[in-house]
C-alpha cells in the first residue's frame, strides 16, 4: 500500500476520482437498535418506531430508520472503499471538519442490511494543514439508488 504524507497535497490530488470504490462490509439496521436511537435523540416519531402504525400508514410498508441513525452507523461500515491503494501518513491530528453535503435520498427499512462505498473528492491545503473531502454513499443492500449520500471534510494536521 502506497503510503503519501498529509502535507503533500499534490500526490494526494491524484487520489481524487469520479469513481465509487468497492462496497465494504454490511450492518442489520434492526428494530431494537432504532428504538434505542429513539430513546437516544428523543425523536419517537410512529413511523420509526411503531411497528403496527408504520405497517398500515407509512407510504414505505413499516418502520424505516432515522435518517441521522444511519448517517451515524458510518464507522460501522468501515472506509467503504475497499479499492483505496494509499494510506495518509505524518499527521499529529485528524479533525472532522464538517461537511458539505448531505442528502438522504431513501428510506432504510427496519430489519434491512447496508454497505457503504466511497471516493476522494477533493484535497487542499489549508493553513493548519490539509483538508480532504471523501463522499460517501449508504445503500441498502440490493438498491441501487443510495439512501444517504454525504461528503464529509476532514482536517490533517
Amino acid at each position: 500500500m502506497e503510503e503519501i504524507r498529509f502535507d503533500d497535497v499534490a500526490k494526494l490530488q491524484t487520489k481524487v476520482t469520479e469513481e465509487w470504490g468497492d462496497f465494504g462490509g454490511t450492518f442489520t439496521v434492526s428494530q431494537e437498535i432504532i428504538n434505542q436511537f429513539a430513546d437516544l435523540t428523543g425523536d419517537h416519531n410512529w413511523i420509526h418506531i411503531d411497528v403496527e402504525k408504520s405497517k398500515e400508514l407509512s407510504p414505505f410498508g413499516g418502520p424505516i430508520a432515522h435518517g441521522f441513525l444511519t448517517l451515524v452507523l458510518m464507522p460501522q461500515l468501515g472506509s467503504g472503499n475497499t479499492k483505496q491503494d494509499y494510506q495518509v501518513t505524518g499527521f499529529h491530528n485528524v479533525v472532522n471538519y464538517g461537511s458539505d453535503k448531505l442528502r438522504f435520498t431513501g428510506p432504510v427499512p427496519s430489519g434491512s442490511e447496508i454497505h457503504m462505498r466511497s471516493r476522494l473528492v477533493g484535497v487542499k491545503a489549508k493553513p493548519k494543514g490539509t483538508q480532504v473531502t471523501s463522499e460517501m454513499a449508504i445503500h441498502v443492500v440490493g438498491n441501487e439508488r443510495p439512501a444517504i449520500v454525504y461528503q464529509m471534510i476532514i482536517l490533517y494536521q
